[in-house]
């Protein structure tokens, strides 16, 4: 009956809430891997035993963030939301080690074609791209507010500027990692056949073009920074196939969370569930290790319950992956629909 639904969506919403904190997210296309199941209920059954049953461990947490307080001279780029582009955050172009990885990345997925070359320095990291998106989220405010400059590939920018937005510190080794970061952007060869700004062709290109120390410090720091966005990357940017993203994405201090982050990001869109089987997320998620490693690893991610707008659920029977929601309103909406069909 119409009110036993109503009764019992309205029990599971009062258990999930004393759990949970609801975060409101913007919408967005979402293209998933979803997989069917005969059982319409079956993934909101895994929601609700993963909100009664979750118990969490202090082993993965957010890192603290450095600059709760900013200097009142700081400009507005600290207000700039962060724009992540959809075609990196679904499939793996980056590195999920911080130590050097020198293997070429062979990647087919549907009729997606990836290769990707590291230089001796190895692959650019999942950290290294946190510049990208710095100067992604750059360019769509300028485009945004009709700033004529934005039509430009290159963005110039203040390494503190940067360190702050990205919730990095400000040490001298911070602005030794940037130049490596730097480094590895622009020797990172990828070679693809994904389309941006609705031009598809198959073509090769460096993460960023180009990249100059513009002035340096009386202490031979840098301070302005300059680099070119490759064409690909450019227009994606210029026909805005971005996402919008928690700034608690620069605070997962873990290579697998910060993809994890992405994947719900970009496949939960309006939705307020994705369900993905253990071998496509694994698959996507870029990790090199075995699968059964992988397992290990996304199973410590789920209990410690440190991603920023969504939870997971690892469906151990199945072999598949619920990720939902952390907003209450819209999961409540969801199973609401869901129990009437059933």
């Amino acid at each position: 009956m119409a009110s036993d639904a109503v009764a019992k969506a309205r029990a599971l919403e009062d258990r999930m809430r004393a759990r949970a904190r609801p975060r409101e997210g913007d919408a967005a296309t979402s293209t998933p891997d979803a997989e069917p199941h005969d059982d319409p209920m079956a993934e909101v059954e895994v929601v609700s035993q993963s909100a009664a049953r979750r118990k969490r461990k202090p082993a993965r947490v957010l890192s603290d963030d450095k600059h709760p307080q900013m200097d009142f001279f700081t400009a507005d780029f600290v207000d700039v939301a962060q724009k992540n582009d959809r075609h990196s955050m679904e499939h793996p172009l980056f590195s999920l080690k911080k130590r050097p990885d020198t293997k070429i990345r062979v990647y087919e997925h549907n009729d997606v074609e990836i290769t990707i070359t590291p230089s001796v320095l190895g692959l650019a990291t999942i950290w290294d791209k946190d510049l990208l998106i710095y100067a992604t989220s750059q360019l769509v405010q300028g485009i945004n507010e009709g700033r004529t400059d934005a039509v430009n590939r290159t963005v110039r920018f203040t390494a503190y500027d940067y360190f702050v937005s990205t919730n990095r510190g400000t040490s001298g080794a911070e602005y030794e990692s940037l130049e490596r970061t730097l480094e590895r952007l622009k020797g990172t060869q990828i070679k693809t056949n994904i389309a941006t700004g609705g031009e598809r062709r198959k073509r090769g290109f460096g993460m960023i073009e180009d990249w100059e120390i513009v002035e340096r410090g009386r202490d031979g720091k840098m301070v302005a920074i300059e680099l070119t966005l490759s064409k690909w990357l450019y227009n994606a940017v210029q026909a805005l196939e971005v996402l919008t993203i928690n700034k608690d994405y620069f605070r997962l201090t873990g290579g697998l969370e910060k993809r994890l982050y992405e994947l719900a990001r970009k496949h939960c869109g309006n939705q307020a569930l994705w369900t993905v089987g253990e071998e496509i997320l694994f698959k996507k998620s870029g990790s090199t290790g075995t699968l059964r490693e992988f397992r290990r690893l996304l199973k410590e991610i789920i209990q410690a319950d440190c991603l920023p707008d969504y939870r997971a659920k690892y469906d151990e029977k199945a072999r598949r992956v619920v990720f939902y929601t952390k907003n209450m309103r819209q999961l409540t909406a969801t199973v609401l629909e869901a129990l009437d069909k059933h």
